[in-house]
């Protein structure tokens, strides 16, 4: 019954989705590509066995990195699906893996869409990444036979409260999954308060992302461009976040001065880009954009990152003489991936919203790794104090490297639950 009425709101909810999609491409025209996949019209199935995985977005996408990669090495016969539900997802899943894997968009969870996936893809195992629960879609799978598993599952107290409104619905869902591994034993404890059995808790996937070579690369080159200004990098920044940096940052006087401190921000999402350049142009602040390809002039203020894909490179930058702040952090999104500064030794500073990397922001807080701050002013202040304080940024830094090192492993422990389902030399 709970299902039946769930159908019901879906079905009532299309013609809004419809609408949407439209509002969606007017700031991100990428919404108007493949619309047929939403509705279960799908390109040829490639040829072969297939292992397919759902990415909802940029961070789940990153997030499976590492077992993509292992899951080629490891079944070379089998192809990846990979499914996404926004634009930035799919165009991450292109940059990462090129034409190495196949890529949808997941159909909208209708009572006949799921089926007909499956159907057409035939996987013989399915992974959902983090947490994307479809019960349509897992009550498909469970009817066809196809074992769904939930890996690197993070479940804040705030989602779980969303999932907990509707107890019979989230409950069947979770118990027609084949297995469940969790981050960290607060999302395991979570997970089985909602219905879930037999969690496994096998660590955070991200912490085996090795940074790209060729971002690497990048950010050394990024460096170049700037000179050697002291960075204060705004990473992965989200609405509302970027005027309160600024403000504080210009309350501060903070990179007035000729080859002073300079402001770099990379917004989270790209059809925000403009928007934040004239953040910055209304407070009076000299901008360059990463897009110009143009060395930084001494008295640039602001260099805006307007590129998507390069988070790495960001960071790498900032590993000299530089801080970053983690966006999502300082309003209440929940913070964005802070286990990538920390990989490649750059000092990172974090606000008080870290629910969506609870365990990694603990973690990096106790490591000596990570500091945080109650609001913006408070974040700059001590950006300053770092930017003039060469021992504690190589103390973090050096820090922020042991911790993701000691974390490593969650690509292997998956594995070795997927050869449960997917024998070697199948």
């Amino acid at each position: 019954m709970a299902r039946l009425l769930y159908s019901l709101v879906i079905l009532a909810l299309l013609p809004w989705a419809l609408l949407h999609l439209l509002w969606r491409a007017w700031r991100q025209p990428a919404y108007l590509r493949h619309w047929g996949e939403r509705f279960a019209c799908f390109r040829p199935r490639p040829p072969g066995p297939l292992i397919w995985i759902h990415a909802v977005s940029v961070g789940e996408t990153r997030a499976a990195q590492p077992l993509v990669t292992a899951l080629k090495q490891r079944y070379p016969e089998h192809r990846i699906l990979l499914t996404h539900m926004t634009p930035t997802g799919r165009a991450t899943s292109a940059e990462l893996f090129g034409d190495g894997i196949t890529r949808s968009y997941l159909p909208y969870d209708t009572p006949w869409a799921g089926p007909r996936f499956l159907r057409h893809f035939r996987p013989e195992i399915g992974i959902i990444m983090e947490t994307e629960l479809w019960p349509n879609l897992v009550a498909a799978c469970h009817v066809a036979g196809v074992p769904l598993l939930l890996l690197n599952t993070r479940l804040s107290e705030k989602s779980a409260r969303r999932y907990a409104r509707f107890p019979a619905l989230t409950r069947g869902a979770l118990r027609q999954l084949a297995a469940v591994a969790a981050i960290g034993p607060d999302d395991a404890a979570r997970l089985r308060a909602l219905g879930a059995s037999d969690v496994a808790v096998f660590g955070n996937l991200k912490f085996d992302i090795e940074p790209p070579a060729a971002q690497l690369e990048r950010g050394r080159a990024f460096r170049a461009r700037l000179g050697e200004r002291p960075l204060f990098l705004c990473a992965s920044t989200r609405e509302g976040e970027e005027a309160l940096l600024l403000d504080a940052w210009l309350k501060v006087g903070a990179g007035n001065a000729a080859n002073g401190p300079l402001m770099v921000i990379v917004p989270r999402h790209p059809q925000r880009f403009d928007a934040v350049a004239k953040l910055v142009e209304a407070r009076g602040l000299r901008l360059q954009r990463r897009s110009d390809d143009q060395p930084v002039a001494a008295d640039t203020q602001v260099w805006l990152g307007d590129s998507m894909g390069e988070m790495f490179a960001y960071y790498t930058a900032a590993s000299v003489n530089g801080v970053a702040c983690v966006g999502g952090s300082l309003l209440d999104y929940g913070s964005q991936n802070l286990i990538e500064p920390c990989a490649v030794g750059t000092p990172v500073l974090i606000g008080p919203s870290t629910f969506n990397f609870a365990a990694a922001a603990q973690g990096a807080l106790a490591a000596g790794a990570a500091r945080q701050v109650a609001d913006a002013s408070e974040l700059v202040s001590l950006a300053q104090a770092l930017l003039a304080d060469t021992a504690s940024r190589e103390a973090m830094a050096a820090a922020g490297r042991a911790f993701t090192a000691r974390h490593r492993g969650a690509t292997q422990r998956t594995l070795e639950l997927l050869e449960r389902f997917i024998p070697r030399g199948r």
